[in-house]
């Protein structure tokens, strides 16, 4: 179970109405996450029992042999860990199709289970959903007034953080400074539910223990071979480095190296397993139709679960962003995307970036499943730098076949302080303390 399932106060999450949906459709819905995000607390306020097999040795060794009395309730029943006993993937799908009803299993895990485990299929009794981190409007640092669903539909945006309404001739009298020191010390802290009511400082310690125990336990126990934690450490802190970037395995094994380089094959299983572990989310490239002859790059831009890892990983703080701008805009731009992710998904949305060979680019592009997109640039909030991004978006936009792909339904640039407004080139202007679902 999460630690912090019974110490913490519950905090609404986005995922709660979507797995409410899938429970109410499919037999089974699994909840995959990092290691302490909230999955347990999550899936235990509609579960009417919980095993915890990380815990439970008696539940775990039944479900390592396929005997655990399932069939007759009560239902939704919890298997927290499941990826422990892999023998009950199967005993599960078994059950499901002979009750032939909904609302039966709740699955969660930290670690994606090896293919072989699920490989008979769970098409149509399955729902899978992923639990990040928790947003800024989840945690209760951003009001949400500027809502995505609503910038999809057309809505203007236009808020202030007092709450009052904003136009774009209104001139918002805040203390910037203050906004981007609040905004670093949200950063610093990150979104584990343990650390909401933590200083940055606190919720440090909280993440270099967390990383030990990743780097010391988990890629092992996932890996099933020995392995060298400081060179995980090491991986885990260049990915830090890259955050909001693409690196090539060849940069990435370079950056690592210390007296000995890393072969490939190592730096390959340590990726994998941090992917499998959900300590790392890559963001995909974006493929549309273009007007112009220009090439895509298809290569994926590297980020950490939660920004908070990368400060630790790197062994930074808050001070250090301030005056590092270069390293904050990287970060700020990972925990920017890690909210749209969030935010994307309640609308069975994705989150992608965009990059070509005539060095346009977009940090990233929101697309739902019916063709809607929105292209964003984020931004620490200077107004030289906000126009610079509303240009290469409307740049952008000429570059991509809108007969085919259909006009951006916003575009948007993202910054850490300020207000939200429409600009009168079209391009819409909001902090990310004022961004919700």
């Amino acid at each position: 179970m999460d630690a912090t399932a019974d110490t913490v106060a519950y905090l609404p999450r986005v995922v709660d109405v979507l797995l409410a949906e899938r429970l109410r459709i499919m037999p089974m819905a699994v909840i995959d996450g990092p290691r302490a995000c909230g999955k347990t607390t999550t899936a235990s306020r509609l579960a009417q029992r919980i095993l915890p097999l990380d815990r439970d040795s008696a539940a775990r060794e039944h479900a390592a042999h396929g005997t655990l009395p399932l069939d007759d309730g009560p239902f939704p029943t919890l298997l927290d860990e499941w990826q422990l006993a892999e023998p009950l993937w199967n005993q599960l799908r078994r059950i499901s199709d002979r009750l032939g009803r909904p609302g039966l299993f709740l699955l969660t895990g930290s670690a994606q289970p090896a293919d072989d485990i699920t490989r008979h299929s769970g098409a149509g009794r399955v729902a899978r959903l992923r639990m990040r981190t928790l947003s800024l409007f989840e945690s209760g640092d951003s009001p949400g007034l500027v809502s995505l669903a609503g910038l999809f539909d057309g809505e203007a945006c236009a808020a202030w953080p007092s709450d009052s309404p904003a136009t774009a001739d209104q001139t918002y009298d805040g203390d910037a400074a203050a906004q981007l020191r609040s905004v670093v010390d949200v950063l610093c802290r990150g979104g584990w539910p343990a650390c909401v009511a933590m200083s940055p400082s606190d919720a440090q310690l909280y993440l270099t223990d967390y990383l030990e125990e990743i780097c010391r336990v988990d890629i092992r126990q996932l890996a099933g071979r020995r392995h060298d934690p400081t060179n995980v450490r090491r991986t885990i802190a260049s990915l830090a480095r890259h955050s909001g970037s693409a690196p090539t395995m060849k940069t990435l094994a370079a950056d690592i190296a210390g007296r000995q380089p890393l072969a490939h094959a190592t730096l390959q299983s340590y990726l994998s397993t941090l992917e499998a572990i959900h300590i790392s989310e890559d963001q995909p490239h974006w493929s549309p139709h273009l007007a112009s002859r220009a090439r895509l790059r298809q290569a994926a831009k590297r980020h950490l679960a939660d920004p908070a890892l990368a400060v630790n990983a790197l062994s930074a703080n808050a001070q250090r962003l301030l005056d590092d701008r270069a390293l904050l805009g990287h970060l700020f731009e990972s925990l920017a995307v890690r909210d749209l992710r969030i935010y994307a998904h309640a609308l069975g949305g994705s989150v992608y970036h965009y990059s070509d060979s005539n060095e346009l680019e977009a940090d990233a592009i929101i697309e739902l499943r019916d063709g809607r997109w929105i292209a964003v640039e984020v931004k620490l909030g200077e107004p030289s730098s906000i126009d610079e991004a509303a240009t290469s978006l409307n740049r952008l936009c000429d570059h991509i076949d809108t007969d085919r792909m259909g006009p951006p339904a916003k575009l948007l640039v993202i910054t850490a302080t300020g207000y939200a407004y429409e600009r009168s080139d079209g391009v819409a202007v909001a902090p990310l303390t004022l961004l919700g679902p």
